[in-house]
């Protein structure tokens, strides 16, 4: 047998085991078992100042390094505050943990009145991540984990949740700590890395669309699109798989009519890693006229949206290899300018308010930056397909759950994985009130971090559509605080940027300075 531990140590071994060195969280009465065995071990605690806030900072942190993100809350509203980022991490296919204490084991099934007592925080959770626990002895609690961080590995990363009675978490016993084992990537079937191979071989008008899942096969992506010559666009997860100055890459932009005309009109279409939802659609599946490959690493994604002609179930980097070495050698030189310049002109329709804005963005991040986006127009409109992003996990952005207040906490979380790398946060008025109090935690962390905030009064997008819809907007007319004075009060940099020229100079200002900086700039509103 093992040592003896309680159960708050062995999480805290066991998360230390798995290469846990950084957790999120905020100590209260029933985790203190767990905080009481962090830095023994070795593991970084960052607090912020929401768990809310937690979660997306561990979701940016997943994001940008490709490791899973923790998160520790105590029980009741702590891990509820905390419900809204897991979601968004579920919904992304971003590893993330979350562990909590919960009622002793004995406690009734009526209410006994405890403190943080609710009906069960296991099933309140099972409504919103992949896997929902509530563990019942040191020999669960060990195995919980260990499953965990093997999903993470080798199946297709979501959320978990493990809860951990209360009195089980000061209980010692004598327990081992399992590891998950080492998972080589999952290989595809010969006969479908064959048939993928025979159609793309075969293809006059190929395409390719990159999801998130692809990330990790950047490098194979590119080789197998130039292999076969074909145009490369992105899922809002997908962006910067490929190099948006690539000659073949036509950026995040799959959402656009002349992209989904594009696509329609391929004789095939190799999708790696994307659902082809709604929410990376903007609209119903394809209609495709061609053949469909998929390559995926979650069986259940081979007939999602748009059933596969030929569905290639493995990990992505060595499926690509494999399609493109049963291609054998050769290139295909196609020019995709013409298709650019098609999506570029429609998209310069839809993103005009921000393209000067953006286009000064861009002039003062390298290559290796990060931007973490939230849930706003200058966004979703603008940057996604505006702002170019030269690498994979380098433009983090909320999208299937859609969350708002999103882009500070998952900054502050990618700066703390990627300390080498510059990072910016981009937002709305709206959705930088969500989480406000978050610039406190990242000032903490003496992070230089530019948040470049498009002021437009409130909800822009929802009181567009309000006005769409025939009806007088209701709910969305909110003027902010001086935002500027708000961050310095938090103990932040403020300024504000009336033309491009001037936020270039700000940000670029900001990233000398070791606290974040909230620069405000006016949106264009619609008449």
């Amino acid at each position: 047998m093992g040592d003896a531990l309680t159960g708050g140590e062995l999480v805290v071994r066991s998360l230390a085991a798995h290469g846990v060195r950084l957790v999120f969280g905020i100590p209260g009465t029933h985790n203190l078992e767990l905080y009481a065995h962090l830095d023994r071990h070795g593991i970084r605690h960052v607090s912020p100042r929401h768990e809310q806030g937690a979660g997306y900072a561990a979701d940016g942190y997943a994001r940008a390094s490709g490791r899973p993100g923790v998160v520790v809350t105590t029980a009741g509203p702590a891990l509820l505050n905390v419900a809204a980022a897991a979601g968004q991490a579920q919904s992304d296919s971003v590893p993330l943990l979350v562990v909590s204490p919960g009622m002793p084991r004995a406690h009734p099934a009526a209410s006994a009145g405890h403190l943080h007592e609710m009906p069960s925080q296991q099933r309140a959770l099972s409504g919103v991540v992949e896997r929902s626990v509530r563990v019942m002895s040191h020999a669960e609690l060990g195995r919980e984990l260990a499953d965990a961080f093997a999903a993470f590995r080798a199946r297709r990363p979501r959320a978990r949740y493990v809860e951990v009675p209360l009195d089980l978490l000061a209980e010692a016993a004598e327990a081992d700590v399992p590891a998950a084992p080492e998972a080589a990537p999952a290989l595809a079937p010969p006969a479908a890395i064959a048939a993928a191979a025979e159609l793309l071989s075969a293809a006059e008008r190929p395409g390719v669309i990159a999801g998130g899942g692809a990330a990790g096969a950047a490098a194979a992506l590119v080789r197998l699109a130039e292999r076969i010559g074909a145009p490369v666009i992105t899922t809002a997860n997908g962006k910067g798989t490929v190099p948006e100055r690539h000659p073949l890459a036509l950026g995040a932009r799959i959402n656009l009519p002349a992209a989904r005309a594009w696509l329609e009109a391929c004789d095939v279409v190799l999708a790696v890693g994307t659902e082809l939802g709604e929410s990376d659609l903007w609209g119903p599946p394809l209609g495709l006229s061609g053949k469909l490959v998929r390559v995926d690493l979650d069986p259940l994604q081979a007939h999602s949206g748009n059933v596969a002609a030929v569905a290639v179930i493995g990990d992505a980097r060595p499926a690509l290899e494999a399609i493109a070495a049963a291609l054998g050698e050769g290139e295909r030189s196609p020019d995709a300018a013409e298709l650019r310049a098609s999506l570029d002109e429609e998209h310069r329709r839809r993103a005009a308010p921000w393209l000067e804005w953006l286009a000064a963005i861009d002039g003062v991040l390298d290559g290796e930056a990060i931007v973490a986006g939230d849930s706003a127009m200058c966004c979703y409109y603008g940057a996604l397909g505006a702002l170019p992003v030269q690498r994979p996990r380098s433009f983090l952005y909320p999208t299937g759950f859609g969350t708002l207040g999103y882009a500070v906490p998952a900054a502050t979380g990618a700066a703390l994985a990627c300390p080498d790398r510059r990072v910016l946060a981009l937002s709305g008025d709206g959705g930088l009130m969500f989480t406000l109090p978050e610039l406190a935690a990242a000032a903490a962390l003496g992070l230089a971090l530019p948040v470049v905030v498009f002021v437009n009064d409130g909800y822009g997008e929802i009181r567009n559509e309000m006005v769409d819809a025939g009806f007088a907007p209701v709910g969305v007319e909110l003027a902010p605080p001086d935002l500027p004075a708000a961050a310095r009060a938090l103990g932040c940099a403020g300024a504000h940027a009336a033309d491009p020229g001037a936020l270039g100079a700000e940000i670029e200002a900001a990233f000398e300075r070791r606290v974040p900086t909230v620069i405000t700039v006016p949106e264009q509103r619609r008449a």
